[in-house]
């Protein structure tokens, strides 16, 4: 009876293994929870939509992806050991995912470890290809230098020589964004334009002293420097306390699931930057953009956050590279996007190769008012899009980039391929 079970056993796990074998694995390392959680479905959407097409039409090399799906709870200890199993468990051939740039640097380090490509997806963080880039990590959105050159356009425009007031959340990506509005709009002296630092996930009192400590600084415009629930948290003190009748409120990214939560009465006349929202496509006439929205439409009953637009972008543009590399190989596939230029989208993307940045249009957008957010059949016509700056002339210089790196003790460039 006990060989009988057993092979019954064997017999069962045939189809399995055979599947297994059959299939290219790639990682999705994800926060399904944590402050971040909203950005991470939207992101777990888009990935499975362009599961669904590839796979439709062929797959990669003729075998269907699979998805290997991890929750990093926005926790960098989390994320690395979830990219160790991934890898060294499953056999992954490639890690995406993720919201945040502690996590995106932990799990870049583990990838060029283990020689397994990383396609980091929401990290606006300059040292993730900057300081922190390495050869198998590529990053599908754009960095806090760029959306700050963006966004500081319209704040020289309108702010030249007023007082400022930074209220950040106290990591990479907030120091980086800090940093590089200050640079751009002249604002780098702390003892006119002060700070305020704030903790990942801190709570109403953290944010009620940071809205109020800028609202006895009177300043001419406060950035807020926050990110997921912190900015739909520290956006709605601004508004309660009336701090946002008082100064000009900017925030460096402005996302759908955030803004969302916020509400529009918050929302109204807060201007930020994006490098996509669903409106991208229908003001430029993006047509594949445009499919991209329907179809997401569709199937969810809501338009497509930025996480789902960049995680859709990483699953077409890595099955792509190993199709045209005729090859799994990670050093290969790494040879493959260097220098590709590809439109899906948007207009023109460059992957570039010295630093694997993804060099884009980014756009300064408003938030709209109440009653056109309310026009919209979901509610969610959020965005007017005031302004769109080329890539290449947002994007940090290879000399630029290489002062970063020679100031941080690294190497002028990222390891060879071995």
């Amino acid at each position: 009876m006990k060989k009988v079970a057993f092979l019954i056993f064997l017999f069962l796990m045939v189809p399995i293994c055979s599947f297994a074998e059959n299939t290219v694995k790639i990682g999705f390392n994800y926060p399904a929870t944590g402050p971040y959680a909203a950005q991470g479905l939207d992101q777990l959407r888009g990935a499975t939509l362009a599961l669904e097409e590839i796979n439709a039409a062929g797959g990669v090399l003729g075998k269907p992806l699979e998805l290997v799906v991890l929750d990093t709870k926005t926790n960098a200890q989390q994320a690395v050991e979830n990219a160790v199993e991934m890898i060294e468990k499953d056999k992954v051939k490639m890690i995406f995912g993720g919201v945040s740039s502690g996590v995106a640097v932990a799990v870049g380090e583990v990838c060029q470890q283990q020689k397994i490509i990383f396609m980091a997806t929401i990290t606006a963080s300059n040292a993730t290809t900057r300081e922190n880039g390495h050869r198998h990590t590529f990053r599908v959105c754009y960095n806090a230098w760029m959306g700050a050159k963006a966004l500081s356009s319209y704040l020289n425009k309108h702010f030249s020589g007023k007082k400022y007031f930074y209220i950040v959340a106290d990591y990479s990506w907030g120091w980086s964004s800090e940093d590089s509005i200050r640079k751009f709009t002249q604002t780098e002296d702390t003892n006119v334009h002060k700070t305020i630092l704030t903790k990942l996930g801190a709570g109403e009192n953290e944010f009620t002293k940071a809205v109020l400590m800028a609202k006895l600084a009177r300043p001419d415009v406060v950035v807020m420097v926050l990110f997921g629930n912190d900015m739909t948290l520290g956006l709605k003190k601004a508004a309660a306390l009336g701090l946002k009748k008082q100064s000009k409120i900017v925030v460096p990214i402005l996302e759908l699931g955030m803004v969302e939560k916020a509400g529009p009465d918050v929302m109204e006349n807060v201007v930020g930057t994006s490098d996509w929202n669903w409106q991208v496509p229908k003001k430029y006439h993006y047509k594949r953009g445009q499919l991209f929205v329907d179809t997401f439409v569709k199937k969810y009953q809501r338009y497509p956050c930025w996480g789902a637009a960049t995680a859709y972008t990483n699953v077409y543009e890595y099955s792509s590279a190993a199709n045209r590399a005729g090859s799994l190989e990670s050093g290969d596939i790494i040879k493959a996007l260097e220098n590709h230029q590809f439109t899906l989208l948007k207009d023109v993307q460059l992957w570039r190769a010295f630093d694997h940045q993804n060099v884009q249009s980014v756009y300064v957008v408003n938030c709209k008012s109440k009653e056109d957010v309310l026009k919209d059949e979901f509610s969610l016509d959020y965005f007017e899009i005031l302004d769109q700056f080329s890539g290449d002339k947002l994007v940090q210089t290879k000399s630029e980039w290489e002062a970063a790196r020679k100031n941080a003790g690294k190497s002028l460039g990222l390891e060879p391929i071995q």
